[in-house]
């Protein structure tokens, strides 16, 4: 029996270190309520930073800076060997940026319609997502440790972040909804995930089907109390309503990279 016991404890104890070797390499956070907090103010200041910067700077300027910022963030990460909090979090930022920007110039500049390119940008995330299962034979991000699966990885975070600020824009705008009334509706769709998954939801369906509609969720309610009241917000302003959200998520982040270096 003591023997059993022992055995028992060893492997429990390999279990523990491996668990914490296969977070050690891994290039993307471990998916808490944290995690879905974090997500959904990033989008929020994604969607009010893109704006102020629009507005202040022009479309050109802002774009250029929104893509110089995505370019650097987005090699940063490739050269981390694991998951760094810091890093990985400015990079979610600057994705939220610069996919604002990427879905405004399609409808303001080109003048697609929010229906045209809601479409569009579902059609090109499927995409993204069937060539990453035909690569890899899964979309799970416990396994982003490779360089090929990190870059199907964040392919498929920019097409979600097109296609939510695509879609928000859509109930927001063309639908008629506005934006606290667009927030309440993707509140209440982001809860579907959570709920299916008693019912057997694959959990992959699961987190991108939530993944895509923190968008929408962050950025309508973050539109809201930035626009003007003649547009039906509140009238804070874009620029003190990012500023607002950016406190809460760099202590958010901090708590995640605490928590990273304890594991470690």
């Amino acid at each position: 029996m003591g023997q059993h016991g022992g055995g028992a404890t060893v492997r429990s104890v390999r279990t523990g270190r491996e668990a914490v070797a296969a977070a050690a390499w891994s290039k993307v956070p471990e998916v808490t309520v944290l995690f879905w907090v974090v997500k959904v103010l990033t989008t929020g200041m994604g969607e009010t930073a893109s704006d102020y910067l629009g507005r202040t700077l022009g479309p050109v300027p802002a774009g250029a800076i929104g893509l110089l910022g995505l370019v650097v963030l987005l090699a940063l990460q490739f050269r981390t060997s694991r998951y760094e909090a810091w890093t990985y979090w400015a990079a979610i930022v600057m994705v939220s940026v610069f996919g604002t920007m990427a879905a405004d110039v399609v409808h303001v500049i080109a003048g697609v319609p929010y229906m045209v390119s809601t479409i569009a940008f579902a059609v090109i995330l499927a995409g993204v997502l069937m060539a990453w299962y035909a690569s890899e034979g899964t979309l799970s991000i416990h396994s982003i440790r490779t360089r090929r699966r990190e870059t199907f990885y964040w392919a498929t975070v920019l097409a979600t972040f097109a296609l939510g600020t695509a879609v928000g824009d859509l109930t927001a705008g063309t639908l008629h909804l506005g934006y606290f009334s667009s927030g309440v509706l993707f509140a209440a769709l982001i809860a579907v995930p959570a709920l299916a998954g008693s019912f057997g939801l694959n959990p992959v369906v699961a987190f991108w089907w939530a993944y895509v509609l923190t968008r929408p969720l962050g950025a309508s309610f973050a539109d809201w109390a930035g626009v003007s009241t003649e547009r039906g917000g509140l009238g804070w302003g874009t620029g003190p309503v990012s500023l607002a959200l950016l406190v809460p998520i760099v202590v958010g982040v901090g708590f995640l990279a605490r928590r990273q270096r304890a594991a470690l």
